[in-house]
């Protein structure tokens, strides 16, 4: 399916580097600054006051800062391309300030900073992702503030119901793109299945936001878990930072848990996976959520292991395209390696589709001071992105936009120690598979 976008015909790889001007010049920077004349951008200057404020909350420190990497990455590379070729609205050109803003993997802070640019900075737009906590407080302190959202990542359930949201009376400043907890339940289900084991599942869930969504009993996993033939071993939620796992892990290894199901930072992840090598808790398959998307994470998990498995939201594989810069997944997976040295990691492809939203947004609109317009047109929108379709009038809930969602595994790799091979896709069968299912090594 195709959706309208704002934009012209899409350059080819080729062509996106050739306007570049020079070998070397990365696309994410000057020369995605350049393709951006082909995505509709304007290139005369801009008056004094034609500035658009974005705001983007981000976790630079603390335990998901490992998260927030690669989105400080893209919002770096954005400014510079969104200001050097500014956005028509209402026929002027209007250059992009991105106000970048720490929440320190914390929920309250997140709410602090968030609230700072609605009423202090007086942004247009907020951006947000990297976990539930932090996309919630940020979302409500703009819902109550009145200016537009874009939040990406986390689960919609988490989203909505945990901040009270009805169908029948829906946000009106925020908004999401991101999968549910049906995909997830569903992804982590398939990779179960093709590893035999007893089918008894040892669940840890932080206590946070994310944690709480993925075990609720009415819209998380378990019951859908029960349904597809899984026991689950839940000891109940830990809080963030928990210094000794001995509880849970003496739990699985009494029921013989011969699958790990968990929720949790990847710090929590960290102190997790070492207590269950000490206390000889070995599962036959594990399945990660949060802590275990990124390489980082998955690198300084003591002792190593092969085969760990979580969601793929995104990956150089996905076959899709950005609305803004015309590059491949592929090729903006690729351009983020070159220039940092550093494997690619899935918050990449949010970080850059929330700005192909934020962009068709404003250039929908006569004013950057029309708030209910901006609102109005993320609410309307149907747009390609790299992430895949986003449709804001799909649901499946008022607001919400629904992603792709695949399984991976972190297997052994030919460049890094671990890399994300994506090992399952019967949500979304477009998404191709580069391996098959292993247990654990």
């Amino acid at each position: 399916m195709q959706y309208a976008t704002t934009r012209g015909p899409r350059p080819d790889r080729r062509r996106f580097l050739r306007a570049a001007g020079a070998t070397g010049l990365l696309a994410l920077t000057g020369g995605a600054a350049a393709c951006a004349v082909d995505a509709g951008l304007e290139t005369a200057a801009p008056g004094p006051g034609d500035v658009i404020r974005i705001g983007y909350v981000t976790p630079e420190t603390g335990p998901l800062a490992p998260l927030g990497e690669a989105e400080r990455f893209v919002a770096t590379a954005m400014g510079e391309i969104l200001s050097a070729r500014p956005i028509t609205v209402g026929g002027r050109p209007h250059r992009v300030e991105i106000l970048t803003r720490d929440s320190q993997s914390d929920g309250q802070r997140a709410a602090d900073v968030a609230a700072g640019l609605a009423l202090d900075d007086r942004v247009h737009l907020v951006l947000v992702s990297a976990g539930a906590d932090t996309v919630n407080a940020v979302s409500d302190q703009c819902e109550a503030a009145g200016v537009p959202c874009v939040a990406a990542s986390t689960p919609w359930q988490s989203w909505f119901h945990l901040r009270g949201g009805r169908p029948e009376s829906p946000f009106r400043w925020t908004y999401l793109m991101s999968w549910g907890m049906e995909d997830a339940q569903a992804v982590y289900a398939d990779l179960w299945d093709e590893v035999a084991t007893n089918r008894v599942v040892g669940a840890f869930w932080s206590n946070s936001a994310e944690g709480l969504a993925w075990n609720s009993p009415g819209t998380g996993l378990p019951a859908a878990l029960a349904e597809r033939g899984y026991t689950l071993v839940d000891p109940g939620v830990f809080e963030d930072g928990t210094p000794d796992f001995s509880a849970w892990i003496d739990a699985f290894r009494a029921a013989d848990a011969q699958v790990l199901l968990g929720v949790a930072s990847p710090l929590d992840l960290e102190t997790f996976w070492r207590q269950a090598a000490e206390r000889d808790y070995r599962p036959r398959i594990a399945t990660i959520g949060r802590g275990a998307r990124v390489p980082a994470s998955v690198e300084r998990l003591d002792p190593p292991v092969v085969n760990l498995g979580t969601e793929v939201s995104w990956s150089p594989s996905h076959p899709f395209t950005s609305s803004l810069t015309g590059m491949s997944a592929g090729d903006l997976a690729a351009e983020y390696t070159a220039r940092t040295g550093r494997q690619w990691t899935q918050p990449i492809g949010f970080a850059h589709a929330l700005f192909e939203v934020a962009a068709a947004a404003f250039g929908a609109v006569g004013s950057i001071d029309d708030r209910e317009g901006v609102a109005r047109a993320i609410a309307g929108m149907r747009l390609d992105t790299v992430i895949g379709p986003v449709d804001f009038t799909a649901g499946p809930v008022p607001g919400v936009a629904k992603t792709p969602l695949a399984g991976g595994q972190w297997q052994t790799g030919e460049t890094h120690p671990f890399e994300l091979v994506v090992v399952s896709n019967a949500r979304y069968p477009q998404v191709p598979t580069a391996g098959r299912v292993e247990p654990l090594g």
